[in-house]
């Protein structure tokens, strides 16, 4: 007697492709930004300086304000040199700070609030690929941020 002995098999998987992670942002805010100070400027970095009781909402209206003036080339209108931003190369950093007390961080000898990074908010104006790009994200706390919208909305 012949026996034929076989294994079991087990149905191979499907493959299903994922959802991709939506990620939603925050609409923009209909709160007016707070008024700044431009504290600093570089060939590459402005730090701006706002109230020190700006809130959340506030630094996210003045990040889209300055999208808003680099999407028009209006840095004038805010008393920001527009000069400096059109000669960037290829990107320029916005820090925004509340009140002046921390805005040195980035280019002190000594750290005025310690070693933790202290920016209340962010704006980035070009990338190596596109000169056109911009990011902006609220800092939350040292190690969390928010950003505000798709900086790259292909």
């Amino acid at each position: 007697m012949l026996v034929l002995l076989t294994g079991c098999t087990t149905p191979k998987p499907t493959t299903q492709n994922p959802t991709p992670a939506t990620t939603h942002y925050a609409s923009r805010p209909t709160t007016p930004p707070p008024p700044f100070k431009l504290f600093h400027q570089s060939p590459d970095t402005l730090t701006l300086t706002t109230t020190p009781d700006a809130s959340n909402t506030q630094i996210a209206a003045l990040i889209y304000q300055l999208r808003d003036a680099a999407n028009t080339h209006t840095f004038d209108s805010i008393h920001l040199p527009q000069s400096l931003i059109d000669a960037r190369a290829p990107i320029i950093w916005f820090h925004i700070y509340r009140g002046p007390k921390c805005a040195s961080e980035k280019y002190a000898a000594k750290l005025p609030c310690g070693p933790s990074y202290h920016a209340a908010g962010e704006f980035t104006l070009g990338s190596f690929h596109d000169p056109n790009r911009t990011d902006g994200e609220l800092n939350l706390d040292e190690n969390h941020s928010t950003p505000l919208w798709n900086p790259d909305p292909k």
